[in-house]
Parts: C-alpha cells; structure tokens; sequence
C-alpha cells in the first residue's frame, strides 16, 4: 500500500470514478485550468478534457443548481465549493431543492451528485476561510453528510458518495490536506457512508469526535495512556446518518462519553450525539455525557494567538479527558 495525503486521496477517488464511470463529470470555480485552489483536480482538465471538467463562475447556487439539473438527468456530478465559507448562496438549491426530490416524486427521481467543500480552522484563514459549516447540513433529511480524517477514509467514502444515489455533502478539513499521511490499498475498495470507525480501542473512556479532531484525540488518547486511563476513539466518519451502534456499543463499554469538535458547540453535532447516548445508554453511564468545542463566537480570528486560543488541541482535549475520567 502506498502512503499518500488525505488532498491525494481525494484527487485519486476523483479520477478513478470519472475512469470508471463517463456520467461523472467536475464542476466549480478554477477546477480545470488551475486545478483547484488546493490542486485537488490537478491534471483532470488535460485527462478528461473542458467537457467533463467544467470551470464556472463565482456563482455557488449556480454550481449547485447545474449539478442538480444534471444528476436529476442521468449524470454524476462532483460539484466543488472552493471554500465551505461560501456554501450558503446554495443553501435554497440544496437544503430546499436537492435533499427534497426523491421524497417529493415519490421515488421517480433522485439526485446523484456530491457536493466537495474544504472546510475548519487552524489555517489563519479568519473570518471566511475557517468555517465549519457540517451542522447546518447533516439537520436536513435527504442529504447525506461526509467529513473524513485520513487519506484511506477519505477516498473509500467519496467512491462511495459518488455512486451513490442521493445529494451527499463532502466536507475536507483543509488541515488535514497536506499534513495528514496514510496507507492507500492499491486495490478497488469503497466505505459504507454509515460507517463510523473506532480508531483506537479502550476501556475507560469513549471519545467520539471526526475530521481533524481525530488526530488530537488520538494524540491526547496516549497522553492519558501514560497516565494509565485507556480511551477509546470514535471517528463517526459520516454525520448524517449517525452511525449509533457504534457509538452506543463503545459508551456501553467503557460507561463515560466525550465527544469533540471544533464547530462551535450550541446545535452542532455533538448534541445529536448526546441525545443518542442518553436516550438509549443511560443506564450505563458513570458520569455525565460530555462535550468539547469550539467557542460560542461568531467567527474565527484573525490573530494568530486568538485562533490559537479558539481552535481545540490535544492538551484541551486531554484536560476533559482527565475531568471525565476522575467521576
């Protein structure tokens, strides 16, 4: 198997399902000719040619609405949001046209298409480049919601997003692009989009978090190791839908629930994640359900030591592990 980066991971599921299938085809603003603002289409437009790779405008509702038309007409489309901060202008087509269709035909057509946005803080990025826009979406039935953490589940679930036969929002955490390595299985393989994954085992404590918040909770789990607490690490994978099995069988087992992210805490997916425990785990609880994340601010800042202070690290998550494992 070979090492690559998640932002290499991405372009290859990209390439081999437009390989595989002519019906998929690329669309988004600088896609083609500059490859995309992180290069993640680097060297399609010169493989599959202006036809399939299709360079827009700075028109997201439009990008969307294309990719509606298409895939309610026979084809695949890969629709890029060049940053998650820009999503909202498709909020109507794809909140309020795309997560509706199937239901609103009764099943005589569907939507096809995967909508990719980069998203997440930690990339002095401020107010406009560092959201976390993941809540919004997975709120909505009839979309699916993606945020992947390494390179192997990053191209097992957009193959799997791309073939599948409903609207999925494909989030990247950006940090994750280039910084984040991992074994790739040469071979053709695809991840269940309601597959949550337990990335490391333990038994006093569950974490359940996803995107780049896995690494900090894999990194704070060995911390507590040397002190002699075994956390287990969920990486929920896909947001909607939740995948509560695995989550409930983890807190089962260890009776304490931490969950992390870096979306700000009020209505995001924590909450659903609490809900899930407390409604059918509540018996096996030894302390309270508990979550960590970012702060209650409308944006992230610019200043280096703000966004220091307002982005969650393995020493915060640590210390909320400690917390949770002294009841």
């Amino acid at each position: 198997m070979a090492v690559k980066t998640v932002l290499e991971a991405v372009r290859e599921a990209m390439r081999e399902e437009m390989q595989r299938d002519e019906r998929v085809f690329i669309l988004g603003e600088d896609v083609g000719a500059r490859g995309g603002v992180f290069l993640a289409t680097d060297g399609f437009l010169e493989e599959f040619g202006e036809e399939r790779v299709i360079d827009t405008p700075l028109a997201e509702a439009s990008i969307a609405a294309v990719a509606i038309g298409a895939a309610i007409h026979g084809m695949r489309p890969i629709a890029e949001i060049e940053f998650a901060d820009f999503i909202w202008p498709t909020i109507n087509q794809i909140v309020g046209e795309a997560a509706k269709v199937r239901y609103g035909t009764n099943g005589q057509l569907h939507v096809p298409m995967v909508l990719r946005a980069p998203q997440g803080g930690g990339v002095r990025g401020a107010l406009y480049h560092s959201q976390s826009v993941e809540a919004f979406f997975a709120h909505t039935p009839g979309l699916k919601v993606v945020n992947p953490a390494t390179p192997y589940d990053a191209k097992g679930l957009l193959k799997s997003a791309i073939r599948d036969d409903d609207p999925v929002i494909f989030l990247e955490h950006k940090r994750t692009y280039r910084l984040v390595r991992g074994e790739v299985p040469d071979e053709e393989y695809t991840i269940p989009l309601s597959s949550a994954d337990v990335k490391l085992e333990g038994e006093d404590l569950s974490v359940i978090t996803y995107g780049l918040m896995v690494h900090h909770c894999l990194e704070a789990a060995q911390t507590l190791a040397d002190e002699g607490v075994s956390v287990e690490v969920v990486d929920l994978r896909t947001l909607r839908p939740l995948d509560s099995e695995t989550i409930l069988e983890s807190v089962r087992k260890t009776g304490k629930a931490l969950i992390v992210h870096e979306d700000s805490k009020a209505g995001g997916i924590g909450g659903e994640v609490a809900s899930i425990i407390g409604e059918e785990a509540f018996e096996y609880l030894d302390g309270p359900v508990t979550r960590l994340a970012g702060p209650e601010v409308p944006a992230m800042p610019f200043s280096p030591a703000m966004e220091a202070m307002y982005m969650l690290d393995s020493d915060k998550i640590a210390d909320a592990m400690r917390k949770l494992a002294a009841y």
